[in-house]
């Protein structure tokens, strides 16, 4: 009964809003109520003329400056407001409403319908309900209305009084960052966040946090993350998010059991608060007994439509037979090539007709557009069309695709990214028994080896690192010249694994193989890194220098413990020398340093004093 007054009201509240829009006079409601009324309340004309004075007295009049022109509520024995000449006892206060009628739903809808100007006016002019523009802002959303969304929700943030915000706000705060995110607007975003972490109620503060370490996680910077975290947990120490938000910061940290040990702390802890509903029960279970195959599923069926189409793709490489020979050539000065058949050029056409997209030949990991709008259908005609994989190129295509989306969680490189990776592996094996030779970039078709070598390591960085770390060598080894810049990627997870002696000595074979060249700021710090650990005080100190004079923000940079972000262009090539270059070293590095003890205070003694604000 109440889904059906729910209906009524709104159809309604809709077509009272529409006539009174015509001239915002109330005569003309009231002719329309009696007229037209009846039929959208089941025919009852004693209902319609009830509900027409209580819609008008909370409808924003733009006449008015947006302002309502309330009725004074009649007596019992005074005439009836809804102009029916009788008594009130025997008119309109007669009728017994089926349901209540929300204060804010005019605002409601009347923030719904306007458009440009009007729309701006009215948010503008300030008199718009916190309940109304939060609802306005959700339907907005919910049918695909960005912009306009964004505009009302902005304006509830704008002009909230954050002691009277309603808990509800919590999705349309997260719709709000979301929505900043897909439209690039950052600077709006981290403004917002700033502001409800200075402002806002405990509940947006807590959520806040959360996102601020999630942001933190998609760009690699595990030391702020883990900042964002302890202040989320000071924030909401209750929330069931955070054990969900540590889970990944663990596994991008490389700790999978203290991960699941974490887990289980959680799951005891809110378990005995007895707040939790079954299903959050059951997500921190298996949170606890598989960290990362819960967060993977998690992330599937999260995907709504892409959800079949990956879980295929998993049922698909588990069951992928053993991959092709393909055509390696040793040439007369030891250089190895790849050279791609007639049924590979098959396969990969094939498979072009519906991936459509091409892979960006300037750039060692990249696609000319956004692959996936269309996943849907290339991972369906993919899944029933597996001899496709036996192309090294489609090979490219889709490891290139899943590294776009999914190569920063650690949580999907068992299932995604490790499968491609044995298939390489079989054939960077073929490469290597044709005898000892180098596989350059430029040569054949080297570059589809390559370039999916890259992707898959990179893929599997945090969530096999092991596995990861073993590719980028023996890519190294077959590619001595490095085209892709794997030394510093091999360098870092050896530091990461404490494996101090393995890193120096990948940092001195690059300074030996590159002499007349500076070697690249990772490798330098690395190196530096390295030699701290070992206590060769005086070596690691001729490095650090030598880092020093290659970029000067870098130690500031890295020392600092908030520093000014700096990012780097479209293309996300940071140049050298630059902040962006001392930016990203931090964000992959620092954590290291914070946890080698000494190390940051031996870094700030080596930073001239005149740099020590420069950060």
């Amino acid at each position: 009964m109440l889904a059906v007054w729910v209906e009524q009201l709104l159809g309604f509240a809709s077509g009272a809003l529409a006539t009174i829009r015509e001239d915002e006079r109330y005569p003309t409601l009231m002719t329309w109520a009696r007229e037209e009324g009846p039929s959208l309340v089941g025919g009852n004309l004693a209902l319609a003329q009830a509900l027409a004075p209580e819609l008008w007295s909370q409808t924003p009049l733009a006449r008015l400056d947006f302002a309502c022109e309330p009725l004074a509520r009649p007596g019992r024995n005074e005439l009836c407001w809804c102009d029916s000449g009788r008594k009130t006892k025997h008119c309109c206060g007669s009728v017994s409403l089926p349901g209540q009628i929300p204060t804010h739903l005019m605002w409601m809808l009347s923030l719904r319908d306007w458009k440009g100007s009007a729309l701006k006016a009215a948010l503008d002019s300030g008199r718009a309900p916190a309940q109304a523009l939060l609802e306005a802002g959700l339907i907005a959303a919910e049918t695909g209305q960005r912009g306009r969304a964004q505009q009302i929700l902005e304006s509830l943030f704008e002009r909230v009084d954050w002691s009277t915000l309603p808990e509800q706000a919590e999705p349309a705060f997260e719709i709000l960052i979301d929505l900043y995110q897909e439209r690039g607007f950052s600077r709006k975003r981290e403004a917002l966040l700033d502001e409800v972490l200075e402002r806002g109620p405990l509940f947006l503060r807590g959520v806040a946090l959360e996102r601020i370490c999630l942001m933190h996680l998609d760009n690699d910077d595990l030391d702020s993350a883990r900042g964002a975290f302890v202040r989320a947990q000071q924030a909401l120490p209750d929330s069931p998010t955070l054990a969900y938000i540590e889970a990944m910061l663990l596994l991008h940290e490389g700790h999978e059991k203290e991960a699941a040990e974490r887990a289980r702390f959680w799951l005891r802890r809110l378990s005995r608060q007895g707040d939790l509903d079954p299903d959050q029960l059951q997500f921190l279970a298996d949170l606890a007994d598989n960290p990362g195959a819960t967060l993977a599923e998690q992330l599937l069926n999260a995907e709504e439509d892409l959800a079949g189409p990956l879980a295929s793709l998993q049922a698909l490489f588990e069951s992928l037979p053993t991959a092709p020979k393909l055509d390696i050539r040793l040439t007369p000065a030891s250089r190895l090539e790849y050279h791609t058949s007639a049924r590979e050029d098959t396969l990969f056409a094939a498979w072009q007709q519906h991936f459509q997209v091409a892979v960006a030949s300037d750039t060692p990991m990249g696609l000319e557009s956004d692959p996936w709008p269309e996943a849907a259908t290339w991972l369906g005609e993919l899944c029933a069309h597996p001899e496709w994989l036996d192309s090294p190129r489609v090979v490219q295509g889709l490891t290139l695709a899943l590294a776009s989306r999914f190569g920063s969680l650690p949580w999907m490189a068992p299932s995604l990214f490790a499968p491609l990776a044995g298939r390489l592996e079989r054939w960077l094996e073929q490469v290597h028994a044709e005898g000892p030779g180098t596989l350059t970039w430029d040569d054949a078709d080297n570059a589809v080896l390559l370039r999916t070598g890259l992707a898959l390591v990179v893929g599997m960085e945090r969530g096999a690192r092991q596995r990861s770390r073993q590719l980028a060598e023996r890519l190294l080894v077959l590619d001595d010249q490095d085209s892709l810049g794997l030394r510093e990627l091999v360098l870092d997870q050896l530091l990461r694994d404490g494996r101090d002696e393995e890193a120096l000595v990948v940092s001195e074979q690059r300074v030996e193989a590159d002499a007349d060249e500076p070697a690249p700021l990772g490798l330098l710090m690395g190196r530096a890194l390295a030699l701290y650990r070992l206590e060769r005080h005086e070596e690691a100190g001729a490095a650090l220098a030598e880092a020093r004079h290659l970029n000067t923000h870098a130690l500031p940079m890295l020392c600092a413990e908030n520093p000014r972000p700096a990012y780097t262009g479209v293309d996300g090539v940071a140049a050298p020398g630059s902040r962006a270059e001392a930016w990203q070293y931090r964000t992959l590095m620092r954590d290291q340093w914070r946890a080698t003890p000494g190390a940051l205070e031996w870094l700030r003694g080596a930073i001239p004093p005149s740099r020590h604000k420069n950060a």
